[in-house]
């Protein structure tokens, strides 16, 4: 069996649309939620929302810009990243053991939402002839595929929170059992139009807006926390099996060592504790590592009263009595819910916590909840010792449990 390393990565977000100034805003709890006006047209009431000022004519031509759905051109420049930090050099002979595996939500929302606008609001009801292609789940990792030319496996995943977690979770046992050689993973998301955010708003499960400092309406396990904060962006990396990187002298962050992957079977929006163990247990068994030898733990973390009471009931049962000296923290403070993108997006802040050795804090958190009792590291980030492996938790609307473990490589 090969080890899984990762050589390159790349993160388009609301914190940083580089992994430099991404991890920066962590430690430094720099958030990127800002106020959302509402739309009286949507009866959509001012939110929080965690938005990328993104450009596209800086990327794309005004040709590509119209053939790509917003989540796809985020996709795209987070590859880019990757590829550039990474500097494979996949040759024409490796291309069929090359795969890209990626996660997304909601895939092309912003497409759709046009789509339906013009149908609905205009009287010449003129779609794009591409509308399907542009907005259907697989568009990002197909263009990922045609852009790097890479033949191998295509995988999309959409399985809510947990999408990209699962992407690269797929992948890595691809690689781990020598189907493939090297992988494009992550995932994107781009959801932040009117009717989405109402729909959402109307489900309940929505931060309330703070008058006075909106960027601070994110607060996972504080007692005053009222919901998630929905954000945009993507994250990828590159996977390459252990072979590969060494045989080129590549540049190593870590091995992604360990993914577990488990179902609660209970319900479609009410998370259950037991379902997310056996999900962080399968990652340890996968990882061959004990509860104590992980040093940081980023959570799911959604600032959602069950949630995060849910979450934390489940982080005590799996590391027991050694819980309290885990550093844990959810980054979704300031980066907001990036959906399908959160588990590449949130993996990748683990594996620049575990590189840089530094936890990252969970911002906003001034008054903690009794029911969230663990280490949250509140507004203060910590250094962490040598040796320890982090671990990432992603937790999904229908019970879909992912969770993905880095370590040191040696």
């Amino acid at each position: 069996m090969q080890r899984v390393l990762v050589t390159g990565m790349g993160v388009v977000s609301p914190t940083g649309c580089d992994t430099a100034s991404f991890f920066s805003s962590l430690v430094d709890a720099r958030s990127g939620v800002r106020r959302h006006p509402g739309d009286a047209a949507y009866l959509l009431d001012p939110l929080p929302v965690a938005a990328i000022d993104f450009n596209a004519a800086e990327h794309f031509s005004r040709m590509q810009a119209g053939q790509l759905d917003r989540h796809v051109q985020f996709a795209l420049v987070a590859v880019r990243q990757a590829m550039n930090d990474a500097m494979p050099e996949i040759t024409p002979d490796e291309r069929e053991r090359a795969g890209v595996y990626w996660g997304t939500g909601m895939g092309g929302a912003d497409t759709l939402e046009s789509a339906y606008t013009c149908l609905i609001g205009s009287d010449e009801k003129r779609l794009r002839p591409l509308t399907v292609v542009t907005a259907m789940a697989n568009a990002a990792a197909a263009q990922i595929s045609i852009e790097f030319s890479l033949l191998g496996p295509m995988l999309s995943i959409s399985n809510a929170c947990s999408s990209s977690a699962m992407a690269i979770g797929e992948a890595m046992r691809a690689i781990r059992f020598g189907e493939i050689d090297v992988a494009i993973v992550g995932g994107s998301e781009a959801l932040l139009t009117s009717g989405t955010l109402r729909a959402w708003q109307v489900l309940g499960t929505l931060a309330e807006l703070n008058p006075t400092h909106p960027e601070q309406s994110c607060c996972p396990f504080d007692r005053r926390r009222s919901g998630l904060v929905l954000g945009e962006g993507a994250a990828a990396l590159v996977l390459e099996s252990e072979t590969r990187a060494r045989r080129r002298g590549a540049r190593i962050y870590a091995e992604l060592s360990g993914y577990g992957n488990a179902a609660d079977g209970q319900h479609l929006a009410r998370p259950d504790a037991a379902g997310q163990g056996r999900a962080m247990r399968a990652a340890l068994r996968s990882a061959e590592l004990r509860p104590e030898q992980i040093g940081y733990l980023n959570a799911h973390g959604t600032a959602t009263k069950i949630g995060d009471a849910v979450e934390s009931e489940a982080i005590a049962q799996v590391f027991g009595s050694g819980v309290q000296d885990l550093a844990i923290s959810s980054t979704k403070a300031v980066h907001g819910h990036l959906m399908g993108a959160a588990g590449a997006v949130e993996f990748i802040a683990c594996v620049l916590a575990l590189t840089n050795r530094f936890a990252p804090p969970t911002a906003h958190l001034e008054e903690a909840d009794a029911a969230c009792p663990l280490n949250y590291l509140p507004r203060q980030g910590r250094e962490l010792q040598a040796g320890h492996a982090v671990m990432s938790n992603s937790f999904a609307f229908g019970g879909g449990n992912a969770v993905l473990i880095a370590r040191q490589y040696r």
